[in-house]
């Protein structure tokens, strides 16, 4: 794989829709400083915390997961509030691409380790943004407002280093483990994703039981409840 930047990663894709008057609208709104670091870093914690991190609600159809769609709904898990970043990066001239990992989470609700029957979640994503010469992770799916109710450190990002999940949380207890790279696309593996899911956490996509609860229940009031914060102060 070439490690450079190329035209793919400044081009909108239908997923990466970074063309899309809402996702340039946003980057428009939020893109600050003078220098591209500066801009990246914006742009980074905008996503972060202008969107809810909301596992329970996932839509695996091409719609579901592009980066326009995130804004439209005002929330998003992992992978679509990653390819959101990568579209507003694209959208300012910042060269953008998608990585992902499998990461074993050792805090998550017990309606989502119900459904997904294991700790490991697999393609957890995250925006590779190239900034002084190499490209640099960051990570904008956990909102600050959750990470200060879930007890958990933010992921700030500096534009300098790597800005992914913490191994332990404010209590020092485990949070995040990184147990598979998948590596880096110029555009996102929605196919893959999707055969693998459906494979892997059969209960977690769309179309049973167990699904429609999720897409009934409140992901914030279960964590809430789990860590006894009141996530609506």
């Amino acid at each position: 794989m070439n490690d450079q930047p190329t035209p793919a990663h400044l081009a909108p894709t239908p997923a990466i829709d970074s063309g899309h008057p809402a996702v340039q609208a946003f980057a428009r709104e939020h893109v600050q400083g003078a220098d591209e670091r500066t801009r990246a870093v914006a742009l980074t914690h905008a996503v972060r915390d202008a969107f809810l991190y909301d596992p329970y609600r996932i839509d695996l159809t091409p719609y579901g997961m592009r980066a326009s769609t995130v804004i439209e709904h005002g929330y998003g898990w992992c992978v679509p509030k990653a390819v959101l970043l990568a579209a507003c990066a694209r959208a300012v001239g910042l060269p953008a691409r998608l990585g992902f990992a499998d990461v074993r989470n050792h805090l998550s609700t017990a309606r989502m380790r119900e459904t997904l029957q294991t700790d490991v979640y697999r393609w957890h994503g995250y925006t590779e943004l190239w900034l002084g010469g190499a490209w640099r992770k960051a990570t904008p799916a956990f909102n600050l407002s959750l990470c200060e109710k879930f007890g958990l450190l933010p992921l700030d990002f500096d534009g300098v280093h790597d800005s992914i999940y913490h191994p332990f949380d404010k209590a020092g207890n485990r949070h995040m483990e990184y147990v598979n790279e998948r590596g880096s696309f110029d555009d996102l593996p929605l196919a893959a994703i999707v055969e693998d899911f459906h494979q892997h956490y059969p209960l977690w996509v769309p179309g049973n039981e167990l699904n429609r609860q999720l897409l009934q229940a409140d992901f914030l009031a279960d964590v809430a409840r789990e860590t006894g914060s009141d996530l609506a102060a």
